[in-house]
């Protein structure tokens, strides 16, 4: 979950990891920990058609979430980081 400290100029204020709860630390509105953003459009074909939904996890409740998949995410080696 994201917290700004306006909406005009969207600054940052706070994430909280919607798994644990834990506040995800910021320097200058950067997380300064690995935190994985999830935004969802739900279209057609979904009963949540027309909606968003949208949260924040840290890397521990990510680790718990993919530990549970039948399918394990893909993961690759990037070199370069932005």
């Amino acid at each position: 979950m994201r917290k700004y400290k306006n909406t005009e100029g969207r600054v940052l204020e706070k994430i909280i990891c919607n798994g644990c709860g834990k506040e995800i630390s910021l320097h200058q509105g950067f997380p300064r920990e690995g935190v994985l953003e999830v935004r969802q459009i739900w279209g057609y074909m979904s009963e949540k058609d027309g909606t968003q939904d949208s949260f924040d996890l840290c890397e521990g409740c990510y680790d718990k979430l993919t530990a549970g998949f039948q399918i394990p995410p893909t993961r690759e080696e990037v070199t370069e980081l932005l």
